[in-house]
């Protein structure tokens, strides 16, 4: 077993975790970034096809701003938006095209290449083709690679989040402030726990989105950070808002493949199964590039109304600004053929997916939680940028951004190393259960989990589906409570627990608000 100490441990590899981990290296301070999976490129910021918001040339602070704040339904937190707008073009160009050499597509002219998308008033969107978020992640893990005082362990499953309330010999510091001293961490291929002490912790571990039947998210998106620091006393905020994207690729077998926001702000339009263009009966002003929760309403109504599983959204007969399809979206021109679909001729068949979570861990504007020694940054976190409703190709952005005021905050935390030394190693079970442990009442209990969550907290709520989500979601937390402790430890088990809880907590903000507000929507 591992017992180890580092100045600070960050829990998740994409583009927030990775940014505050280039950050705080700069102190020359030791960094330890983490990954669950085997591969750190494996996260939700790999598979962002459309861009990251700068200011664009006609541009402004203030108009960025007021989009924002727009889009989030006049919730968003007007401290975090303006922090945003007014450090994108830094962000974008100082850290990541200058230092990091992120590479975006440029005009035959050399000048970059800015696309609107859906609910943007200006063209300021920038990008690498359709794969954005891979050529991002590439280069940042390039990066930090190159960098010697940060350490990459991948194949490792955070457990739990280690305070000195929970987790300490000594009981009279539960009279003291609860303060987070790092993690105990699962080696998913030796099965063993290490204690990986921090002076600062910062949690990037990303979004909920396979909590959810239908997702544009990868399977590592399980709300593992957001469970870990709610276990450890860390505020959670805005959990009703889970926003759907409207256009996921569909397909009989099921596909998690995201159909870019970026086609229809290149002119695409999305069609009934008659073949009738409909959102602008559903937002005359906007149309195709309304928010995305009025287009994944529209759709979900349209479908309704016909009688379809899905709708098609059409660039191959509106390429109203003449672009070469094929080259300007070749990962989905490329997925879309392996289904038989041919974009630059025929419409791409598309159904709403759970895509972001606008909700998580609050933080302030360094990424300090409400528990001292933890920092939040990305989709698990809420700075309150988002609101009720992110805003299209901000997320990117929102992970730059406090991804870099995180990690240069963090390395100035100290805390008293006799904390440190009062601390437990990870207690095992001692009547494990082994002949119970079953996958199968793993896959189960997910398929549960999910479809109560598509079902009764998803698209369009209703006060008798979420009081149906919040018993039934009780009922088997409790299920999976009990086998989890009573079986070995597995990432499948510790991912299955932390779904659970999240998902338990999301319907019961949504049960409390009775309001609609942007992406919660409520049928009552």
């Amino acid at each position: 077993m591992l017992r180890d100490k580092t100045d600070v441990l960050i829990i998740g590899s994409g583009i927030a975790g990775c940014t505050a981990a280039i950050t705080a290296a700069s102190s020359n301070k030791h960094i330890v970034l983490l990954t669950k999976t085997a591969d750190p490129m494996e996260s939700n910021t790999r598979y962002a096809q459309g861009g990251i918001v700068t200011i664009g040339e006609d541009d402004s602070e203030e108009c960025l701003y007021e989009d924002i704040m727009k889009a989030g339904d006049r919730i968003s937190n007007p401290e975090a938006v303006k922090i945003i707008s007014k450090e994108a073009r830094p962000a974008v160009e100082d850290f990541l095209i200058g230092k990091i050499g992120v590479e975006f597509s440029k005009k035959d002219n050399g000048a970059y290449l800015l696309t609107k998308e859906a609910a943007h008033s200006k063209q300021r969107i920038l990008h690498y083709y359709d794969m954005t978020g891979l050529e991002i992640q590439k280069k940042l893990l390039e990066k930090i690679k190159s960098i010697d005082n940060i350490t990459l362990l991948s194949n490792q499953t955070a457990i739990d989040l280690i305070t000195t309330h929970h987790n300490s010999k000594n009981p009279l510091l539960k009279y003291k402030r609860n303060q987070c001293l790092g993690a105990y961490v699962l080696d998913n291929s030796t099965k063993e726990v290490h204690t990986l002490l921090a002076d600062s912790t910062i949690v990037a571990t990303g979004g909920i989105g396979r909590l959810y039947q239908y997702t544009t998210n990868p399977e590592c998106a399980t709300g593992d950070g957001i469970s870990m620091a709610y276990r450890a006393g860390a505020q959670v905020i805005n959990m009703e808002y889970v926003q759907f994207h409207p256009t996921m690729l569909y397909t009989e077998e099921g596909s998690s493949f995201l159909i870019s926001e970026a086609v229809r702000g290149e002119g695409g339009k999305l069609i009934n199964r008659c073949g009738e263009a409909f959102m602008e009966h559903y937002s005359p002003e906007w149309k195709d590039l309304a928010p995305r929760d009025e287009v994944t309403r529209a759709i979900y109504n349209e479908m309704a109304k016909t009688e379809s599983s899905h709708v098609y959204l059409d660039i191959a007969n509106n390429n109203t600004r003449h672009i070469n399809i094929s080259k300007r979206f070749p990962t989905i021109y490329e997925e879309c053929k392996r289904h038989k679909i041919d974009i630059e001729k025929e419409p791409i068949p598309v159904v709403p997916g759970e895509h972001y979570f606008c909700g998580g861990i609050l933080i302030d504007d360094n990424g300090l939680t409400t528990l001292d020694g933890l920092y939040a940054v990305g989709e698990a976190s809420c700075s309150g940028v988002h609101g009720a409703n992110r805003l299209a190709s901000v997320s990117l952005l929102e992970g730059l951004v406090f991804g870099k005021r995180a990690g240069s905050h963090a390395v100035r935390s100290e805390i008293s190393k006799i904390y440190f030394k009062e601390i437990d190693d990870w207690i095992y079970p001692k009547n494990l259960k082994k002949t119970d442990n079953d996958p199968f009442l793993t896959l189960q209990d997910w398929n549960n989990l999910k479809t109560t969550m598509w079902s009764y907290v998803g698209i369009i709520r209703t006060e008798t589906r979420l009081i149906r989500a919040v018993s039934d979601l009780r009922n088997l937390y409790s299920r999976i409570t009990d086998y989890y402790r009573d079986t070995d430890l597995t990432r499948a088990k510790v991912e299955l627990r932390n779904g659970i809880i999240v998902a338990h907590i999301i319907a019961q903000f949504a049960r409390m608000n009775k309001t609609t507000t942007g992406c919660h929507y409520i049928k009552d």
